[in-house]
């Protein structure tokens, strides 16, 4: 395992690139026996489900093709358990205790995916079509609602003593993720120049930072953390939480859809105001002005390599990585005030680099 402390991590997120070839080794070992763990458990919880709510949510998983054939598809990258698992890892804990609130936290996470994918249009996900766009939107939504119930009862079953008060930390998070993604929904109404950048980083937390964050707090609850602990990893997960968002909005602009299993532009031709675009409409250059006027009307086929380069052109690519590289100096911070040691700290050093340096 790396021994790198936290201030020589901070040091290289931000910048351009992929992950150094160790880095990215160890992230995918982490991941893959996360997968290993979690997903029986993830399982065993889907099967219970009956009728259509089953099959959807087997498609949703990629575990099976539409017609309710068997599927090896990709049912994600699985982060947000690897950060349950890390956490309780790095303060000494088993992470096999952990292994039921690692699947609510996921459970939590594509309950998530499967209301946003409605709410946003998104016809594709991991190289395929949306839940929604093949079984509906009713369909799709309740789907959804199951697998959040399935995560509260994993939590309400779990014998741990730590199970309940993960249970009212998942739940809380919960009401702040609907909290997040109104106040997004909420801004496509609004014109570019209403809506500012404390708006929208406000708003990115809690769609994203609040369930990473969850997912390092549960981790520390499972190990045992002190609640001071406990409340440094949820800020931990928080601040890596921003800046996985910040990635994740610049690889929807720039990222290669063959990589990223999404339509490049989607957001840019839905008029969403992510933070690079918010970024760019605040720097009061000429290309902010150009992007204001083009995101002021409706989208036009042919217009996406211009709102493109006016989002780069105002700085707005530019900010989100520096943006990036600060959010993750400050979890840094936070790290090191949950787990001192720099090697027992080395799995959720390296999920944070995966997360802030990927491609897709």
């Amino acid at each position: 395992m790396r021994t790198a402390g936290p201030a020589g991590i901070a040091g290289t997120i931000g910048r351009q690139g992929s992950p150094s070839p160790l880095d990215a080794q160890e992230a995918a070992g982490i991941l893959e026996r996360t997968r290993a763990s979690v997903d029986p458990e993830l399982r065993r919880a889907v099967e219970s489900l009956t009728g259509s709510m089953r099959r959807i949510a087997r498609y949703h998983f990629g575990w099976e093709h539409a017609d309710g054939t068997p599927a090896t598809g990709n049912a994600g990258k699985a982060i947000r358990p690897a950060l349950v698992l890390a956490a309780a890892s790095a303060l000494g804990g088993s992470q096999s205790v952990a292994v039921s609130a690692a699947a609510a936290v996921e459970l939590v996470h594509n309950f998530t995916l499967l209301h946003d994918d409605v709410m946003d249009r998104d016809a594709t996900r991991r190289h395929r079509p949306t839940a929604w766009a093949v079984f509906g939107d009713a369909g799709a939504i309740l789907a959804g609602d199951a697998l959040q119930a399935l995560a509260q009862r994993l939590l309400a079953e779990d014998p741990h003593p730590a199970s309940s008060a993960a249970a009212a930390r998942l739940a809380a998070c919960v009401i702040e993720l609907c909290a997040g993604q109104h106040a997004d929904t909420a801004m496509e109404k609004r014109s570019p120049e209403e809506v500012t950048l404390d708006e929208v980083l406000a708003m990115a937390e809690a769609k994203t930072g609040a369930l990473l964050g969850c997912a390092c707090a549960l981790g520390g609850l499972y190990a045992g953390a002190s609640e001071e602990g406990v409340e440094a990893l949820d800020a931990f997960g928080r601040e890596a939480g921003l800046a996985f968002q910040l990635i994740d909005d610049v690889i929807g602009i720039w990222g290669d859809p063959r990589r990223t299993g999404k339509p490049a532009g989607a957001d840019l031709m839905a008029r969403k105001k992510s933070l690079p675009v918010v970024a760019a409409l605040a720097s009061g250059t000429p290309a902010a002005a150009e992007l204001a006027e083009l995101y002021g009307l409706p989208y036009e086929a042919g217009e996406l390599e211009r709102t493109v380069l006016a989002v780069e052109r105002a700085g707005g690519r530019d900010w989100a990585q520096s943006q990036a590289a600060d959010r993750m100096s400050r979890a840094m911070h936070e790290l090191s005030r949950a787990v001192p040691d720099p090697e027992a700290a080395g799995g959720l050093l390296a999920l944070a680099e995966f997360v802030t340096r990927r491609s897709n």
